[in-house]
């Protein structure tokens, strides 16, 4: 029990409101618990972004005092009555202890962290309610006690204090509330010149976009600055999206635009249809310059390292902007303009610093805006992976070209009835990796959990095994080891096992008889099926890719005595090889060899492989004494001439190679100088072995 006087505990309570470091504490206390509870009740906005900042400030530096007010506090107050206010006031004081705690916590986090620590965030946000519910069920009963008291000395003195007390703790927080105000007014974020710059047509095709003949559009049907779509290095060197950004960088969306074959395709395009044309290109290859208005007028060779976004062709926002996709294709989409954190795009080591701590200490914006279920579905792939040319950009009418979504819709690997055995394009071109990202975790894919501690790779595994080394992008190396590995099938990828095909991506095997005699006629086929693949195989341009079968039977002394598919010095694959690959043509019948697909209008000829399909490549052979005659998959009947000897037994040995460029429009784009060859990846093969019956050795 207390040893003090009511008088003496009447004075002891006088002195406690009446001291200095209490009214600051209180002062501080009110300011953030205001600041904290607008940060989190509140929508975003800019006010709220410089009170995390001042919020984060004075919660350090209300630490030493609180610290020195409790234990004084707590010794002058050790021996008062158990009761209720004093039971609060330990509450309070715990509460707002573990608050402190865990707002030095989540401060770490987000000066030196990955993201907020999620039960720390918690914690921090239930302690804050704690504090405003104890420290009220302290303070209230004591404010009232002492405003009620007797007019004598003592209560007056009491009431002075009190006074006081409040008069500080009002000011205190007024002041940091207009401080906070000051900074709103005083620092904003980077205005953005949404403009189209000047000499840009607006309406080059009639009742067009300002954007066409790309489907692409903006949310305000006007231009956007490409600052505002760019800066994908800032998302991997704020330690947030670090490994994510490194897959980035050697991938197929990074280099869209800066793609040395496309930047001259697109160059004779403007010389042949004008500047403006390119603007069908720009939607899937060069988001930023078309939105910026820039690609209308930057074609020129000298001038591709000004394009806004040259350096980024799919950019994190330029996918992560998106608020709206149609499956039509052809850039079929809506980008909005995110709104930036206010130190975002300021120049400076200070406004790198707070740009990445606002975005890691109040994620709710930046994640709500940029992580969208519709960016984890293939319709949201459809709008650039299924391309058609319409009659305003052939001048003819309307021709369907690459179309990866109606491929995979129809596919075995789309289950509507079952979604559970569907396999989407993510799952196969962004799987599963270990990750310390913040983005890692998604209970919204049947795959996963919200806490796996995996992300989806953002190197878009594809066939892209060429320009990453070729244009010598950073972390080229892996990723073409990663994309060999995978288009032979060789990727594993366990959270779709138990779904997806085993084995190679598309296996080969060869059928031969098991013996033949001297001048029997016999069938060599290649069987060859699209095992794995989640649309046609090949897919993408048919006009630059190439898939073809590579065979050659030898005798046991390995001589040649048939070949098929081989290339030359020059590296062009002979006439007549087992290709899959597309001839598209113009209006006059001319073949399209320059990836020219603004003057197409048909195809003379297609081979691919639908999901699941299987084609046989077939080789008529006659071992019939010095020479025999081969059939080829292309129906031109060609002379092998045998050798005078042929020791049994013969070998048979197939490949299936692919490669993404061929060789004369490498050597177009590139000039046949630079002696450039497209690496080719065989994606399987098989061998077989053909006994000679006796007597088969020929003199």
């Amino acid at each position: 029990m207390s040893k003090l006087t009511g008088q003496e505990w009447h004075e002891l309570r006088t002195a406690g409101w009446n001291g200095r470091v209490g009214r600051w504490v209180s002062g501080l206390t009110v300011y953030l618990l205001l600041s904290g509870l607008a940060i989190y009740l509140l929508p975003f906005s800019l006010f709220n972004q410089h009170s995390v900042v001042l919020h984060t400030l004075i919660g350090l530096l209300f630490v030493i005092p609180f610290v020195v007010y409790i234990l004084k506090h707590i010794r002058a107050y050790w021996t008062y009555p158990s009761t209720h206010i004093k039971f609060s006031g330990y509450a309070a004081g715990l509460m707002t202890a573990v608050c402190c705690v865990s707002g030095l916590v989540l401060t770490y986090d987000g000066a030196l962290g990955v993201r907020l620590t999620p039960i720390w965030r918690t914690v921090h946000i239930l302690t804050t309610f704690g504090v405003l519910l104890f420290l009220g069920a302290h303070l209230v009963p004591l404010w009232v006690r002492a405003r009620k008291g007797a007019p004598d000395t003592a209560s007056g003195a009491l009431r002075i204090a009190l006074r006081k007390h409040t008069v500080t703790t009002i000011g205190a927080t007024l002041g940091l509330l207009v401080l906070t105000w000051g900074m709103t007014a005083a620092v904003r974020p980077v205005v953005f010149a949404n403009e189209f710059p000047d000499g840009y047509d607006l309406q080059p095709y009639e009742g067009a976009t300002p954007f066409s003949p790309s489907l692409a559009m903006t949310a305000t049907g006007g231009a956007f600055d490409g600052r505002s779509l760019s800066g994908s290095k800032s998302c991997g060197t704020a330690r947030c999206h670090e490994e994510i950004y490194e897959e980035w960088l050697p991938s197929a969306h990074r280099y869209a635009s800066m793609d040395k074959g496309f930047q001259a395709i697109q160059g004779v395009m403007a010389k042949q249809n004008g500047a403006a044309s390119t603007r069908y290109c720009g939607g899937c290859h060069d988001p930023i310059s078309l939105f910026s208005g820039t690609k209308n007028i930057g074609v020129e060779k000298d001038s591709l390292t000004g394009l806004d976004g040259y350096q980024e062709g799919i950019s994190c926002l330029a996918c992560h902007a998106i608020e709206k996709t149609d499956v039509s294709g052809n850039a079929n989409y809506v980008m909005a303009q995110p709104e930036r954190y206010v130190w975002e795009l300021r120049e400076g080591k200070l406004s790198n610093f707070l740009a990445d701590f606002l975005i890691r200490s109040y994620p709710k914006n930046h994640v709500d805006t940029l992580s969208r279920r519709m960016f984890k579905t293939p319709e949201f792939c459809a709008a650039c992976h299924k391309q058609f040319i319409d009659e305003e950009v052939n001048k003819v009418g309307w021709v369907q070209l690459q179309n990866q979504f109606d491929n995979w819709k129809a596919s075995r690997w789309h289950n509507p009835e079952a979604p559970e055995r569907t396999v989407e394009c993510r799952e196969c071109h962004m799987p599963l990796t270990d990750s310390r990202d913040p983005a890692s975790g998604d209970d919204a894919d049947m795959n996963r959990s919200a806490d796996d501690g995996k992300h989806r790779i953002h190197s878009f595994l594809g066939a892209n095994q060429y320009i990453p080394t070729l244009m010598g992008l950073e972390g080229a190396e892996q990723h073409v080891a990663d994309v060999e590995r995978w288009l032979k099938g060789e990727y594993d990828i366990p959270e779709i096992a138990e779904k997806w095909s085993a084995g190679p991506a598309v296996p080969i095997e060869i059928e031969v008889p098991e013996s033949v005699s001297p001048g029997e006629e016999f069938q060599l086929l290649v069987r060859i099926v699209n095992n794995k693949v989640g649309h046609d195989f090949p897919t993408g341009p048919l006009d630059i890719i190439q898939a073809w079968i590579e065979i050659d039977v030898t005798d046991a002394n390995d001589q040649v005595i048939f070949e098929s598919g081989k290339r030359d010095e020059r590296n062009f694959i002979e006439s007549g090889a087992f290709m899959f690959k597309a001839e598209p043509v113009d209006r006059y019948g001319n073949l399209i060899d320059r990836h020219n697909l603004w003057e197409m209008v048909g195809v003379r000829f297609k081979r691919s492989l639908f999901p699941g399909s299987e084609e046989v490549a077939s080789y008529a052979l006659e071992c019939s004494g010095a020479q025999g005659a081969g059939k080829t998959p292309m129906d031109e009947t060609v002379a092998v001439k045998l050798p005078k000897e042929i020791v049994g037994p013969l070998t048979v040995r197939a490949k299936l190679n692919y490669r993404k460029f061929d060789q004369y429009l490498l050597n177009f784009t590139f000039g046949e100088d630079a002696g450039l060859a497209a690496t080719v990846t065989v994606m399987s093969s098989d061998e077989a072995v053909i006994q000679l019956k006796k007597g088969s050795q020929t003199k």
